[in-house]
């Protein structure tokens, strides 16, 4: 099954399942009562459950326990020689081990090493798993902490990020990612603490070890919680992570579970089911209108060997086929996930910038665990606000004004990311360090350090590979790119939960815009749109533009 029964079959399973996940999302955030496990957590912890915060403290909350988790996480790697079950592995340096520390924190998940060759299987389940299922949790919690100024009014409480993000991990991520686990084991994917499988003869007469390891529990939190990174290098095309097509169509559907889930637990939260709907039809027409620009520029390339062979198939894994490729590729940059099963960099030139672009938009189609919903409620926004231009009242969302706090909060976080990337862009290409690490000259080389940024501030990790990220200019750059993508969003996201939820909700009236419906989905897309391109088409025509455009013209 491939090309568009494949993604037809994705769209019908995530519509039927977001609907159970989402209702249980939704109780999982409102009940009343700690779970037992969840109580000595807290009480480990020294949390009071039941404290209410104000948005600057869950918003410290918050901040506070990430720093954590880069500093822990930097010295796990570090000193992963002494660490059991290393198998071997040196420490990463300094800069690879700050670039790397900063990536799983943030939920990025870039690699600039290879999974097999550098991290030992303590490293990988103590400190990069528990960064799988803690960075998803805090997106989580922003997320649910923006519905709640929704709907709360005349209060400065938005909940206790704590809560949320303990019941993120125990209710929700670690009982999905175990029931797909044996899901993957069960299709093949491996699961053990050996080093190796045993050493092999090759077809050329070699010897090669083959490496093992606990892939099958990485792989599930890796898809579902946005992470992307892989075990082995090759990531998801390595037969070890992905061995069959239903594997494959199972790591789809993964990558995009939890976030849809989350558009449903909006509407539910919202008392409005009619909203989420409403947010679920922009994320699916801009995921629609990615698979078809994509499926056309892969398959309509003017190349000699793409016209010869049907397709452009360099890069692709044989067991998928292009259409596997291209589905998995615009899931993966639509979904804040950084897994591959393809050379993304071998992709033409205008199919890598239509990845390029679902990063662009903030990943809304539908997003990441929690990030995604929020950034489908900022883009929202800009649809109201400029709903209430042309009519000239004040815009309103779910019967909330928002004012002018509101909107600075809405433009600075629409804002950070583009920055984040046209500025680490232009310092690299700007120097020596982009010339030096392209791999390929021109317009693609340009294209090679763009996706590189775009991919570190929103949060996905994936990349061209033809860039050599290794060296210290990058992995510092690339870092402080995920940081400022990462938090400083999230900022404007709690503030402007806290306004929110002080703000009294008025009266629904005939002038009043409605949130939800056709004409309210179409605007929002046009909004994402609209704000995408006047953040990155000049940036996207000095790369993968122009690159296509010179391929066109022989």
């Amino acid at each position: 099954m491939t090309g568009w029964p494949q993604a037809a079959f994705v769209v019908v399973v995530i519509v039927a399942l977001h609907v159970p996940l989402g209702d249980y999302l939704a109780r999982v955030y409102t009940d009343a009562r700690h779970w037992r496990v969840e109580r000595v957590i807290y009480r480990l912890c020294g949390v009071d459950p039941d404290n209410d915060q104000r948005w600057p403290h869950y918003l410290g909350a918050l901040l506070a326990f990430s720093g954590v988790g880069v500093l822990l996480l930097y010295i796990v790697l570090r000193v992963q020689p002494v660490l059991p079950l290393s198998l071997g592995r040196t420490g990463l340096s300094p800069a690879a081990a700050f670039n790397t520390a900063v990536s799983f924190t943030t939920n990025t998940s870039w690699q600039s090493y290879s999974g097999e060759a550098a991290m030992g299987h303590f490293a990988l389940a103590a400190g990069l798993g528990v960064q799988a299922f803690a960075s998803a949790g805090v997106g989580m919690a922003a997320g649910v902490a923006l519905i709640r100024g929704l709907v709360r009014q005349r209060t400065d409480r938005i909940g206790n990020f704590w809560v949320d993000l303990v019941r993120s991990v125990v209710r929700v991520l670690l009982p999905l990612s175990l029931v797909f686990a044996l899901v993957l084991v069960a299709l093949g994917v491996i699961q053990n603490l050996d080093g190796t499988l045993g050493t092999v003869t090759t077809p050329a007469g070699g010897r090669q070890t083959i490496p093992a390891g606990p892939v099958a529990s990485w792989e599930s939190i890796k898809l579902m919680s946005g992470d992307g990174g892989g075990f082995f290098n090759a990531n998801s095309a390595h037969p070890f992570e992905n061995p069959t097509q239903l594997s494959n169509v199972i790591a789809i559907v993964l990558m995009v579970l939890v976030p849809a889930g989350f558009i449903r637990m909006f509407g539910r939260l919202v008392g409005d089911r009619r909203q989420g709907w409403t947010l679920l039809a922009v994320a699916g027409v801009l995921f629609l209108l990615a698979t078809v620009c994509a499926g056309v520029a892969q398959n309509a390339h003017p190349g000699t060997v793409p016209t010869a062979v049907g397709a452009a198939a360099e890069g692709t894994e044989t067991r998928f086929g292009v259409p596997g490729s291209t589905l998995f590729g615009v899931t993966a940059t639509s979904s804040a996930d950084g897994a591959a099963n393809s050379a993304y960099g071998s992709f033409t030139s205008l199919g890598g910038g239509v990845l390029m672009a679902g990063m662009m938009l903030g990943e809304i189609s539908p997003g990441g665990c929690g990030s995604g919903l929020y950034g489908l409620l900022m883009i929202s926004l800009i649809a109201v606000f400029l709903g209430g231009l042309m009519v000239g009242r004040t815009p309103e969302y779910l019967r909330k004004e928002i004012g002018g706090r509101e909107m600075k909060a809405v433009v600075l976080y629409h804002l950070v990311t583009p920055a984040a990337v046209l500025v680490g862009s232009a310092l690299a290409v700007g120097t020596s360090n982009a010339r030096t690490a392209a791999g390929n000259p021109g317009a693609h080389g340009v294209s090679e350090v763009v996706y590189a940024f775009t991919s570190a501030a929103a949060g996905n990790g994936s990349a061209f590979a033809g860039l050599n990220s290794g060296g210290t200019f990058f992995q510092v750059a690339l870092a402080i790119a995920m940081l400022a993508g990462r938090y400083l969003p999230m900022i404007f996201v709690v503030a402007l939960a806290g306004m929110l939820a002080g703000r009294p909700r008025g009266i629904a009236t005939a002038g009043t815009l409605p949130s939800h419906g056709p004409v309210f989905a179409l605007m929002t897309v046009t909004a994402a749109l609209i704000v995408g391109a006047l953040g990155y088409l000049p940036v996207l025509s000095l790369g993968p533009l122009a690159d296509g455009l010179r391929h066109a013209l022989g």
